[in-house]
């Protein structure tokens, strides 16, 4: 099972480093681990795709919280959750085919965010799903060159009050982060 853990950490160095160390020791899968600021100053947000049971999941949200740096480690349940994935991608276009790889990037909400003489790079944001959709409806015009950045999430604002206890485990050293946001 895919589950995503949301990890407010202090901004130091090395932090990166002990979180991917600890999560590979421990030969977890990590489907994506993707990591930026938050609003509040010298702290990150660290947003974890994991696959396993109940079980590996509450042992590597028990393992991330023993981490000196980490301040907060919330387990975001599907619905009540937020996930994107970024994904740029070059794709080529030359002018007789532009039309066609523009209309299909259309269908992806794709934003043109650069073009050549023979190729355009899109931008996308959406759910995985979504992406890997646009990929393989783009594939056949000839994909050049690509990169994800991995899931970024958090909680719902709607949804962040009224938590069921029985869906989420939080194990968190200071509540008050559960509402820190991501930025760019």
């Amino acid at each position: 099972m895919r589950r995503t853990l949301s990890v407010i950490s202090e901004d130091n160095p090395g932090v990166l480093t002990r979180l991917a160390g600890l999560i590979y020791r421990r030969g977890y899968n990590v489907e994506s681990l993707s990591v930026g600021r938050t609003d509040i100053p010298g702290f990150s947000r660290f947003t974890v795709v994991v696959n396993g049971d109940d079980g590996v999941i509450d042992q590597v949200t028990k393992q991330l919280d023993k981490l000196i740096e980490v301040v907060s480690v919330r387990r975001l349940v599907p619905g009540r959750s937020v996930e994107r994935w970024l994904l740029l991608m070059k794709v080529k276009a030359p002018v007789h085919m532009r039309h066609q790889v523009l209309q299909t990037a259309e269908i992806f909400r794709c934003r043109v965010v650069d073009v050549g003489a023979e190729a355009v790079v899109l931008e996308l944001t959406g759910d995985k799903g979504k992406v890997e959709a646009c990929v393989e409806a783009l594939r056949p015009y000839g994909i050049l060159e690509m990169t994800s950045s991995g899931s970024v999430a958090m909680e719902r604002a709607g949804f962040a009050e009224a938590r069921d206890e029985g869906e989420e485990k939080a194990y968190s050293s200071a509540d008050s982060f559960s509402s820190v946001a991501f930025t760019f």
